[in-house]
């Protein structure tokens, strides 16, 4: 199965238009931008005031929550204040989870409908049961029963549907067949599309969310190479769910949605951030700027297909050779992406070394300090990085140049060094400097490189090299592409050396310099390479300042679920069906938890979305009435409608009780 047209150029796929109200998603519209509002669907005037400030700020879809009938009904007062206001440009999308009832009297006023395939005709009661053949068809059968009367409203009326599959909220059924996978996402989805199609309905948006951006990303490259085998064609909401606040939900929403748009899937987005609602729009709108700025570049050479070794639809870690950069840093099989940071030139050394290797950043250490050296002299100058490793950038000093100075060099120091297709011959030299003085060599080769200079480099073998790209190769429109190319390469000639990825201003996507432009380049490059198993280095030479360099670094990795340095949080966006505020909620629990260094918790406002949200979190903070909080073991409810007053100390007792705690250390003045 293929699920696009190209991993090396972006080449945006198909699809149909949808119409929804008057704002085309799909065909050949650009990437909508949407949000939602978060306040009660019954506060008519409140939910008025929302809407308008989103499509003040740039929000072309609203979504509103319609959890009852009642609230169903409000979306008519709601409609018409908009339009009277003048914002009738803008549609309104209902959301829906368990009650047709509602589904069937919002249709009556909105320009579209979100049902989520897991909740909706479904009471989930997490039954483990074996389903036959006959009783799995007597599901479907009655699950068409059930949704064909939405289906046919939104026919006569001209409405457009959304069918939002949500990670954590997949039905019995489905579970029980397939799994809490991204196969059982794409299946819940299918089940709705047939029974559509069967309608001759085919106004139709599909997404595939998870607040896990690897699940998340394989989920819609299979929903449609899956699409695809059955000539469906519908266009994409893209969206990384219970993403958070802060730099961490940005970057998780960057890693998923910009991974997909850059493969040319999608066709509308949510940011979503535990966060007021117009924050996520200007990240959208960068988010969509820097990836359809791809859709007009053409490739400076005819587009092939990468055999890069990657699955897109499992994860697997490319494998790779072990190396060690100065005395002890281990790279390759069984450990982390390990972090490089750009210190500049020699002459700022003596300010920045220091800095980066202050206990401050014990959490997040630097293991490589990357400096430019002006001669071979300044080798001789450089101070001890320990306990990280130099990886040193020659710039255009040979091998000859470096000789004489090379004893100063440390052990397991790292030489970057550009070669083109006809250096052979330096490259050599440079290979045998570097393993006399028990130095590594990081290769900057474009791929046609590599597989030029494939005799020399087999010769060499992997032991003491790194491959990496400082700019996007010919034959590439972007980054990512380069470096499947790259791996696609090292593949050809049997090579399993480490890849760096280096995040350079040569890499990036238009855009201005600010941090959001940074963290949204080092998201899509770094994150999408992660998410399909490629890279053991990680630099982000972007950023001038090299302690906040390093942080984005382990975000990134973070985010990407790649190395865990923090405590890790899953906090969804809010909506009407919210049962407590969760922006001073979510930055109340991470003050007083931010320490727990690879505990995951989930702060979820209700459990709309399923327990399965929280699946890999090991506790849970959930919404569960008015002033009223659930705590969760993984997905197990253990203790019930606790007042909210006492539910933070409660949840600090539950870690305690499981062994995850340890105090906070003391401030230093």
């Amino acid at each position: 199965m293929s699920y696009c047209a190209s991993r090396v150029n972006t080449v945006r796929r198909p699809t149909l238009e949808v119409m929804v109200g008057s704002v085309g998603v799909g065909g050949n519209h650009p990437v909508r931008l949407q949000s939602m509002t978060t306040s009660d669907t019954q506060d008519i005037a409140a939910t008025v005031r929302q809407s308008i400030a989103l499509a003040e700020v740039g929000c072309e879809i609203v979504r509103i929550t319609a959890p009852n009938v009642a609230a169903a009904r409000c979306l008519q007062d709601i409609r018409a204040q908009l339009d009277a206001a003048g914002f009738r440009q803008i549609p309104l999308v209902a959301d829906i989870h368990f009650l047709p009832s509602a589904a069937m009297e919002a249709v009556e006023h909105v320009e579209k409908i979100r049902v989520n395939p897991g909740n909706y005709a479904d009471k989930k009661k997490f039954n483990v049961r074996e389903y036959t053949d006959a009783d799995y068809e007597s599901e479907l059968q009655r699950l068409h029963e059930s949704f064909s009367p939405l289906v046919q409203r939104c026919k006569q009326l001209g409405r457009a549907m959304r069918i939002g599959t949500n990670h954590g909220s997949l039905s019995d059924r489905i579970m029980n067949r397939y799994g809490d996978t991204p196969l059982g996402m794409v299946e819940s989805a299918l089940e709705f599309l047939r029974i559509a199609e069967s309608h001759s309905y085919r106004s139709l948006i599909l997404s595939m969310k998870s607040s896990n951006p690897k699940v998340m990303i394989q989920a819609y490259r299979l929903l449609v190479a899956r699409m695809a085998q059955e000539d469906m064609h519908y266009p994409l909401h893209l969206g990384v769910t219970e993403a958070g606040d802060g730099e961490d939900g940005r970057i998780k929403g960057a890693i998923g949605i910009g991974s997909l748009l850059i493969d040319g899937l999608g066709d509308t987005i949510r940011v979503s951030l535990t966060e007021d609602s117009v924050y996520e729009i200007p990240v959208a709108r960068a988010i969509a700027a820097k990836t359809m700025s791809l859709w007009s570049r053409r490739p400076a050479t005819p587009d092939t297909a990468v055999e890069d070794g990657v699955d897109p639809y499992r994860f697997v870690r490319r494998e790779t050779q072990s190396l060690t950069l100065g005395a002890s840093i281990a790279v390759g099989p069984e450990q982390p992406p390990r972090v490089i940071v750009r210190a500049g030139g020699t002459a700022t050394l003596g300010e920045v070394l220091p800095r980066l290797l202050s206990p401050v950043l014990k959490d997040t250490p630097v293991e490589g300090v990357l400096v430019t050296v002006e001669s071979a002299a300044a080798l001789a100058g450089l101070p001890d990085p320990a306990p990280a490793a130099y990886v040193i950038d020659l710039g255009g000093l040979s091998a000859a140049d470096v000789a004489p100075h090379a004893a100063a060099l440390r052990r397991g120091t790292v030489l970057l060094k550009t070669f083109e297709a006809g250096d052979a011959d330096a490259l050599a030299a440079f290979a045998t400097l570097a393993r006399a003085h028990h130095c590594r060599l990081a290769l900057e080769l474009e791929p046609v490189a590599v597989t030029a200079l494939e005799s020399t480099l087999r010769a060499l073998g992997d032991r003491d090299l790194l491959f990496t790209l400082q700019a996007v190769p010919a034959g590439a429109t972007h980054s990512i592409g380069g470096y499947r190319q790259l791996a696609a390469a090292l593949r050809q000639i049997d090579s399993k050396a480490p890849v760096w990825i280096r995040n350079t201003a040569a890499t990036a996507l238009q855009g201005d310099n600010s941090f959001l432009s940074k963290l949204l380049e080092a998201s899509f490059l770094s994150g999408a390479l992660l998410c399909d198993g490629i890279g053991d280095c990680l630099s982000i030479e972007t950023e001038a300042d090299p302690v906040r360099a390093t942080k984005l670094a382990y975000n990134v990795l973070q985010g990407a679920g790649a190395r865990i340095s923090k405590t890790e949080f899953v906090a969804c966006p809010s909506c009407g069906r919210t049962l407590f505020d969760l922006q001073t909620t979510t930055q109340r629990i991470r003050a007083q938890t931010g320490h727990l260094k690879g505990v995951k918790l989930a702060i979820m406002g209700c459990i709309v979305n399923g327990p399965g949200e929280m699946a890999d979190a090991d506790f849970g903070y959930v919404g569960g009435a008015p002033g009223k909080i659930n705590l969760y073991v993984g997905k197990n409810c253990v203790q019930y409608n606790i007042p909210q007053a006492e539910a933070d100390a409660r949840l600090i007792a539950l870690i305690k009780e499981h062994g995850k705690w340890v105090d906070p250390e003391p401030v230093v003045a």
